[in-house]
């Protein structure tokens, strides 16, 4: 029960149904806050307990400083958690891991259950193996099953094991699309009260839900898991950016193109830690989709979320989704009522301000290597001919055309060229270069939720198809969409057929291409690429194109709009000019150019109207949670504690409460340490966390091998999540990892200074090493320390390897604060200085004293930090909020949440 001190509590009634609210216009000052500040008032005052959430608080979000810097603390309140299975196979692993250590500690296991709705959708696992014929998908799924058969009969349990945890099967659409079209309720409905629709998911595009006017973003598994047990989220009340939209975009424009212009403008501007809030009459000339889309990306701009007020548009999306007339009518009543209905002539209090003509915003891609890099379409093949010498030797000859004119003509870029043939199976030969698109995906939450680019896609298709054009024999052609509807509306409009012309079979629903999962490429092309160091490309309409992430193959990676990737995939090369350049020839032996297959905007619209509707979405949702035969075939344990197969090499269970009194130790200064990497810019979660194939001659294909897992059956370590056995072996094991201390070397390499010289070695191994001689261990890093995916592994990885601090120059705000979850102690390097600048080689040992100060309750601004070699400096701790130094004085935050409960 709130202590309601506002007198806030109030009925609202819709229809025939009452429901309790508590309203906004009782505390002075919200009228003039941005949408996403309104939302967090509301939880603030449902929640008020006196204690943890008092009317100080509540008053300081209404008395909130647009201008000042964050400095006050709240406690937010999810209304639900999702989860992907990547990310929540651990989750679950860990609650049962609790179940037994509450047990262990006298408490009642029964306490270990999730406190609000949880709902994990399994759309992380299937990968791509085969592609281009007709049974592509049921082979992949096929493939699924068998790989995954352990993890799935686990999660299978969780769902019999624990209240409020749902499990959307294998095979059914990406978890952000599953989403936004059936699981989102906009606004909430429980114990008889109505209250916003907010959310933590464990991954970061959970922020795609933003755009039907939820709140929520992604967190770690381990937030997460405190989450559902209860606990609310500790943050500062952020400082929102509003964004406002004008105009409407031009035709043979898209949503792609709009929110890579977006990404770019927020990467530049600087969003990191904030909400950005779309606001303006723009806003309602974008569409729902393109909304979802836009929300979608904020992890690539890297705010917290990204959100868009309720208006007509989310009704008409509700409506057409399937929600009942009831729930539409509150979400409406509810808005209207707490002011939260969208005025397009309104100009709230924001922080900052951007501003964008959506009329200005053309075609696009961005790449090869980062969301933020935008590409103009017109100068891509120009900026490709650049930046493929950062991936080639010095000494090839530049300059010369890489295809016959009648395959796939090259534009005149002098860019490096080493031409090789390849025999394919049916023993035709052709030729690859440099630049040569290898993957061609229609992949990701960001766009196959989006039926306006879907649709051109497959517009694309046909017009390429009557023209007598198909894919190059050297793409391998992907459609992996977000749910069932989309192929739904394909087959309605009879557009599949064509799809499946160009190469474009369905091959799974689920986060293939875009995570890594876009399977081997033909091994012919893969020999070729491999043998001759070959600058291969990706084309895909995904979120992300770090280095390594997308195919151990290849090394430039590009994102771009469905129509596009189909058009590149037809084209064959990333030095065509597609603006301008022929992407083949028709039957007649004309050149066909990209206008000549690209869709109006009515043709698109024309499909969009007449083969969507409502009844789509009630087929693929009536019975979301039961899955296939196949799935309800598990078999599974039962008991609500798990019975762990110590022959497992899936799940296993965790050391995170071995030896954990109910006690806290007080905290230690951390005196000689050694620096496992020396990181540059940028490093990720991607370069951090294990994730993609598994490689035999790693430890942690050796350690599968000697488990007697044949290498055919390794899987991919997303897979293999819930073994942290897999896991630590993987961390910073990314094949684009550039270890500074290990030069020359990329990937999971460092020195081992256990021994004498610190010969190179695999980090697992040295950590191992450094472990035994009670060693502790440090990472030096660079700026953006920890961005992209909310990858919990990143976090537990480093500290099961016995990292105890980071200093690095930023962090992205998830990693950051997964590190301190797990017991591991961000620092950041004094204002303008750098490892560099200091003369940090990595090689020396280091001391930091002053952490101690944390035992007195409170948090030191910084921390002196030492070396052997001299070197003296005083670090940033990056504990910034009190709730933060709760979790590192307990050792993380599990332990801290598993004392609560037992207490409680």
């Amino acid at each position: 029960m709130s202590a309601n001190s506002f007198d806030a509590r109030s009925t609202l009634r819709v229809g025939d149904e009452s429901y309790e609210i508590f309203k906004l216009d009782k505390v002075e000052g919200s009228a003039r806050l941005p949408y996403s500040l309104k939302v967090l008032l509301e939880n603030l005052l449902r929640t008020e307990d006196g204690a943890n959430i008092t009317a100080d608080h509540i008053r300081a979000i209404g008395g909130w400083d647009s201008q000042a810097q964050p400095s006050q603390e709240i406690q937010f309140t999810p209304a639900r958690v999702i989860m992907q299975d990547f990310t929540g196979v651990p989750c679950v692993v860990d609650l049962a891991t609790m179940r037994e250590a509450v047990k262990e500690l006298g408490g009642d296991p029964a306490k270990i259950n999730p406190l609000a709705p949880a709902e994990l959708v399994i759309d992380h696992s299937v990968i791509a193996d085969k592609f281009g014929t007709k049974d592509a998908f049921g082979q992949n799924v096929e493939l699924e099953y068998g790989r995954n058969k352990e993890r799935y009969q686990f999660l299978r349990w969780g769902q019999t094991a624990f209240d409020e945890f749902k499990v959307v099967p294998p095979g059914t659409g990406i978890v952000h699309q599953v989403n936004i079209e059936h699981l989102a309720r906009t606004v909430m409905v429980r114990g008889g009260q109505a209250y916003p629709d907010t959310l933590v998911g464990t991954d970061s595009h959970t922020t795609m839900v933003n755009g039907l006017g939820v709140l929520g973003w992604g967190v770690g598994g381990i937030e997460a898991e405190a989450a559902m047990l209860g606990q609310p989220v500790s943050m500062l009340i952020p400082r929102v950016v509003g964004f406002k939209l004008t105009g409407e975009l031009k035709p043979g424009t898209t949503a792609t193109d709009l929110v890579l212009t977006i990404t770019e403008m927020l990467r530049k501007h600087g969003v990191v830690g904030k909400f950005v809030e779309f606001y303006g009459e723009g806003v309602a000339a974008t569409s729902l989709a393109n909304r979802a889309t836009i929300g979608n990306m904020s992890p690539e701009f890297g705010s917290t979320a990204a959100i868009f007020p309720i208006d007509d548009e989310t009704l008409n999306y509700l409506r057409l989704t399937g929600r009942d007339a009831q729930q539409v009518a509150l979400v409406e009543a509810y808005a209207k009522e707490q002011g939260l209905w969208l005025d397009p002539k309104a100009e709230p209090d924001f922080s900052e301000k951007l501003e964008l003509d959506l009329a200005t915003v053309v075609p696009s891609i961005a790449g090869p290597k980062r969301p933020q890099d935008r590409i103009v379409l017109a100068n891509a093949a120009q900026q490709f001919a650049q930046d493929v010498r950062n991936y080639v030797s010095d000494d090839e000859e530049a300059g010369k055309e890489s295809f016959p004119a009648s395959d796939a003509p090259a534009s005149s870029n002098g860019v490096p060229t080493k031409p090789t043939t390849v025999t394919a199976p049916d023993g035709s030969t052709y030729e690859i270069d440099h630049g040569a698109v290898t993957v061609a995906a229609i992949t990701s939450c960001t766009n196959t939720s989006n039926p306006y680019v879907m649709v051109a896609a497959a517009l694309v298709a046909k017009k390429a198809v009557e023209k007598g054009l198909t894919r190059k024999p050297w793409v391998k052609t992907t459609l992996a969409p977000g749910s069932k509807v989309v192929t739904d509306y394909f087959d309605k409009a009879g557009l599949t057929p064509y799809l499946d012309k160009v190469g474009f079979n369905l091959v799974g629903y689920g986060c293939t291409t875009c995570i890594g999962n876009s399977g081997p490429l033909p091994e012919e092309v893969s020999k070729a690429v491999n043998d001759n160091d070959l600058a291969v490309t990706s084309v895909l309409s995904g979120n992300r194109n770090f280095e390594g992430r997308i195919n151990p193959d290849v090394k430039m990676n590009y994102l771009a709009s469905p129509p596009l990737v189909v058009a590149y995939a037809i084209a064959g090369s990333m030095k065509v000019d597609i603006t301008k350049d022929a992407l083949g020839t028709d039957q007649d032996g004309k050149p066909v150019f990209l206008a000549d297959i690209w869709p109006s905007e009515a043709e698109v619209n024309d499909v969009v109207a007449n083969a969507i509707g409502e009844d789509m979405f009630n087929k693929s949702y009536q019975d979301v949670f039961a899955g296939d035969a196949q799935w309800q075939a598990l078999p599974i344990p039962t008991g609500n504690t798990f019975e762990w197969d110590s022959e497992s090499t899936y799940v296993r269970k965790p050391p995170y409460f071995e030896g954990m009194t109910m006690e806290t130790t007080p905290v230690e200064d951390i005196t000689g340490a050694r620096v496992l990497a020396k990181l540059g810019d940028s490093v990720t979660t991607d370069h951090i966390s294990p994730a993609g194939a598994i490689k035999a001659d790693t430890p942690a294909g050796k350690y599968l091998t000697e488990h007697g897992i044949e290498r055919r059956d390794f899987n991919s370590y997303g897979s293999r999540r819930g073994n942290h056995e897999v896991m630590i072996r993987g961390t910073f094991a990314n094949i684009r990892l550039r270890n500074q201390i290990a030069p020359g070397t990329e990937g999971g390499y460092t020195r081992d200074f256990t021994q004498a010289d610190g010969p190179v070695s695999f980090i697992y191994d040295a950590s191992q090493n450094y472990q035994a001689a009670g060693t502790p261990l440090a990472i030096l890093a660079g700026k953006e320390y920890g961005s992209g995916s909310s990858r919990d592994w990143a976090a537990k990885g480093t500290a099961l390897l016995g990292v105890k601090a980071v200093i690095a120059e930023s962090y992205e705000r998830i990693h950051r604060s997964n590190l301190i979850g797990m017991g591991v102690l961000p620092l950041q390097f004094p204002e303008g200085q750098t490892a560099e600048t200091l003369g940090l080689t990595g090689e020396e040992a280091f001391s930091f004293t002053g952490v101690t100060e944390l035992n007195n309750g409170t948090t030191p601004r910084t921390v002196k930090v030492t070396t052997d070699t001299g070197v003296e400096f005083d670090a940033v701790v990056r504990i910034d909020t009190p709730g933060e130094a709760d979790y590192y004085r307990n050792g993380g935050i599990l332990q801290y949440v598993l004392r609560s409960l037992i207490r409680s």
